[in-house]
């Protein structure tokens, strides 16, 4: 596979990566589960744009990699340890290695505050507040000095 191929391979499987991430959207919207959360159809937009933010492997699923690059990109970097545990929070402790999209969204929707999601939430957060305090700090003078 040359270069031009493996950029458009890339995409279409991103693509069908978020098709299918949308399917599940789809089941989450109509779960009377969920009927009463507020703004949900936006919600599961930012959080599919969020989950596509790691790194997937093939089946489109968050392993322990990708949760680790993930973090260290929010420069969070965890041990092997404490990365199995936020892995198992996420998905109830059982001996699955991958958070799938459903488990992400259970858990991003869910009332229970895993470490994750409140990284996740935290790090929006963040981005918000950056946002609106545009421009160089004010200068300081003599004067302001107490």
């Amino acid at each position: 596979m040359d270069g031009a191929q493996g950029g458009k391979a890339y995409g279409l499987f991103k693509s069908q990566q978020e098709e299918k991430l949308n399917s599940v959207n789809e089941v989450f919207l109509s779960d009377p589960q969920y009927a009463e959360e507020e703004d949900l159809a936006s919600k599961l937009e930012m959080f599919k744009k969020k989950y596509m933010e790691f790194h997937l492997n093939d089946k489109g699923e968050i392993d322990l990699m990708g949760l680790k690059r993930m973090l260290e990109k929010l420069g969070l970097a965890k041990t092997h340890l404490e990365l199995k545990k936020m892995m198992s929070e996420v998905i109830g402790g059982t001996s699955k290695d991958t958070i799938s999209y459903s488990d992400f969204l259970n858990m991003m929707l869910g009332k229970r505050n895993a470490i994750l999601k409140l990284i996740l939430m935290f790090e929006g957060m963040g981005e918000e507040r950056e946002q609106k305090d545009v421009g160089p700090p004010c200068r300081k003078t003599f004067s302001d000095l107490p």
